[in-house]
């Protein structure tokens, strides 16, 4: 398969332009991922842009691709929106790593009751390690879309989403597995939550459900924080055909 970059160069361009490569971007194509010169690549904006080219120059400064074809994809709909809580150590990382692999569309930190991890006075540093994950993850996947990570939230901007989309809780102790929610009733966004390592607290429970969230539970085991998303993720993308 391709090797596969991002750049913004890549909204404007059409069939015999050439899109530059420069920065963190060139070097990784040059030096980490030794692209040689008419070596076949994809190149995408992140917003539906995918464009097939050829490599015509390539240096850790400055990669030149020739584009061949261009294709724009439509934007996902219904969305899948990801929030997930705060976590210690790297496993909300891992979550947020894995849901990007398997198609979410938008992420939401979640500052939760029970987050051991804190990111009072350090949001816009956590948020762009969140992104920086994001963007090399939806390049792993060649995803023509990149999902935007949201401002972190408290549970009372969480009661807000829930009015306007699908909202789900995964819950373990929830009645209704996930896989019997019939998500092509409507076509609201579908957005599902993952709590912290201690799970979601009763008042949060309350005051999402009170703004018309649902608990569901995946399976019998009780999940990781790490692992909830992905699970659930591959679920929805089955009930929605994306899969």
């Amino acid at each position: 398969m391709a090797l596969h970059f991002l750049s913004d160069a890549a909204t404007t361009a059409q069939p015999g332009d050439d899109v530059v490569l420069e920065g963190a971007e060139a070097h990784h194509a040059a030096s980490v991922r030794r692209l040689r010169i008419d070596e076949e690549v994809t190149v995408g904006d992140g917003r539906g842009v995918w464009l097939t080219g050829r490599s015509t120059a390539v240096s850790p400064r400055e990669v030149t691709v020739r584009v061949d074809a261009r294709r724009d994809e439509p934007a996902p709909s219904p969305r899948v929106i990801l929030v997930q809580a705060l976590a210690k150590g790297d496993r909300d990382e891992l979550a947020v790593q894995a849901a990007t692999e398997l198609g979410v569309d938008e992420i939401v930190p979640w500052q939760a009751e029970r987050s051991v991890s804190r990111w009072d006075g350090k949001a816009d540093k956590g948020i762009a390690r969140w992104t920086t994950i994001v963007r090399e993850a939806a390049k792993q996947a060649h995803r023509a879309w990149v999902p935007e990570v949201r401002s972190v939230a408290r549970t009372a901007d969480l009661a807000a989403l829930a009015g306007s989309t699908r909202m789900l809780l995964l819950e373990p102790s929830a009645e209704s597995p996930l896989s019997a929610v019939d998500l092509n009733a409507d076509t609201r966004d579908v957005v599902f939550v993952v709590g912290p390592e201690g799970g979601i607290s009763p008042a949060e429970l309350t005051a999402l459900e009170e703004a018309a969230a649902v608990r569901v539970r995946l399976g019998a085991t009780v999940l990781r924080t790490s692992t909830a998303g992905a699970a659930a993720l591959a679920v929805v993308s089955v009930a929605l055909g994306r899969w």
